[in-house]
């Protein structure tokens, strides 16, 4: 019976209710793919910088990957509307992939920048593991059309625990290159089997995509035009709304993310191992969080949630820059990390639930396109302070501007709930035909897409 129970339950957590035949084939992905940008995330950045490069040389690193990135998520995004949203998460992680190979065998800095970029590889985004690659419009719209609005906050929350579980295997996996004081083509040597490992796991995540099934785009009538890609007209308001919040994040993230892994190594002294230990501690103790943003939604509303929690993020950052040692800072991270964990899926969730429903890759691509720009870049003048002000001063900064993305959020949607949240008004014949006062609070949901009042 026990077993029979844990069965049960497995079962459910795998393919519950509110979701589709897909959704198990994009957890297992996502847990595949995390496992190797959590993995890139802790080496990429302290590979280069024992092969020499400088923090604005980093920075101009993560510059060029985060444009293109941003280009490739827009243009995923747009296209995957129209001519569907399964080739994209086949085709990106085998170019991760390609990139992590070239990674292992050369130390050209041509050669890096190149597949860096083409493969949006290791831009050292820390304990994070949200993001698996500017494939992530075309994922998020593939879920939110294959689980129920019900279920929708619960299955970004999933996909964040799957983010989360692979995160911690890739922090573990850092322990394969834990050597901080080598060069040149000892280091690239030292560093070869993570790299190595980086490529299996993508290249896995991509040929899992092949199982996914997606319903077959409306065929063209005889002599019609071939589907262009089109700008939102139904969400553009949302979508306006969205790049001012997401832009101030996309600065605040964009002056710290990428430096988290090179910020440890240089402020603490701590190599691959130590920090990729962190990173999957961090992970396991914050696994609760994002299987817990679902209910923490129910309780407080998606928009106060988000809004909340995001300014939680920002006042952490300082205490955690002007932290002493390496364990008072992790400490101070772990919190940080716990609380993002709660906010990420959510945020995500809300955005994409407020599209109409053929705008959604669209909208999920082009409201994070000023974010991807801000984010791209922030890190010159992160590479600046840091080399000739102080390691304290982007994390200040990033602080202020990550509590002006909270207000603005809050400001912009505070009357805007998700359909979930919504009742439908109760008819007076209902109440004439002696329905209880629980119908005057438990109401079913409104049917619309969630974009009516900005139409």
């Amino acid at each position: 019976m026990p077993a029979a129970r844990s069965r049960q339950l497995l079962s459910r957590a795998l393919a519950p209710a509110w979701g589709g035949r897909n959704f198990p084939v994009l957890l297992a992905a996502r847990v595949v793919m995390s496992t190797g940008r959590a993995l890139a995330g802790v080496i990429t950045p302290i590979y280069l910088a024992l092969q020499g490069f400088s923090a604005i040389e980093l920075a101009e690193y993560v510059m060029l990957v985060a444009l293109l990135s941003a280009l490739m998520s827009t243009l995923i995004g747009l296209y995957s509307d129209q001519v569907g949203r399964r080739p994209f998460l086949i085709g990106v992680p085998l170019l991760t992939g390609a990139a992590a190979v070239v990674f292992a065998f050369t130390a050209s800095t041509p050669a890096l920048f190149v597949m860096g970029a083409i493969g949006s590889f290791g831009r050292g985004a820390g304990a994070g593991a949200g993001a698996v690659g500017p494939y992530q419009p075309a994922e998020s719209a593939f879920v939110t059309d294959d689980v129920t609005p019900a279920g929708r906050n619960d299955a970004f929350g999933r996909l964040a625990f799957g983010s989360s579980l692979g995160a911690t295997v890739g922090g573990l996996l850092a322990l394969l290159a834990d050597h901080a004081h080598i060069h040149g083509g000892a280091a690239t040597a030292a560093y070869r089997p993570g790299f190595l490992v980086i490529a299996v796991v993508s290249v896995l995540a991509g040929v899992l995509g092949i199982w996914l099934r997606e319903a077959p785009r409306p065929e063209r009538a005889p002599g019609a035009k071939r589907p262009r890609i089109h700008w939102p007209r139904h969400s553009r308001v949302l979508l306006y709304k969205l790049w001012v919040t997401n832009t101030l994040n996309g600065m605040a993230v964009g002056m710290f993310g990428p430096f988290i892994t090179y910020w440890f190594f240089r402020r603490f002294g701590v190599g691959p191992g130590r920090i990729g230990v962190l990173f999957a501690v961090i992970n396991v103790v914050t696994m609760g969080s994002t299987l817990s943003a679902a209910a923490i939604a129910r309780r407080l509303g998606v928009v106060r949630a988000v809004t909340i929690f995001r300014s939680l993020q920002a006042v952490l950052l300082v205490p955690m820059a002007l932290s002493p040692s390496f364990e008072i800072a992790g400490g101070i991270y772990l919190v940080r990390m716990a609380v993002q964990r709660v906010g990420l899926p959510l945020r995500q969730s809300y955005a994409i639930s407020q599209a109409d429903r053929s705008e959604r890759a669209s909208v999920a691509a082009l409201s994070n396109l000023p974010s991807q720009l801000a984010m791209a870049a922030s890190p010159l003048f992160s590479g600046y302070l840091f080399d000739e002000v102080s390691l304290a001063a982007p994390f200040e900064i990033s602080s202020v501007l990550q509590l002006a993305n909270a207000l603005s959020f809050w400001g912009f949607f505070r009357h805007q709930p998700p359909e979930e949240e919504r009742v439908a008004p109760v008819k007076p014949e209902a109440l004439l035909a002696g329905e209880s006062d629980d119908a005057l609070t438990l109401g079913e949901p409104v049917e619309e897409a969630g974009v009516d009042e900005e139409r």
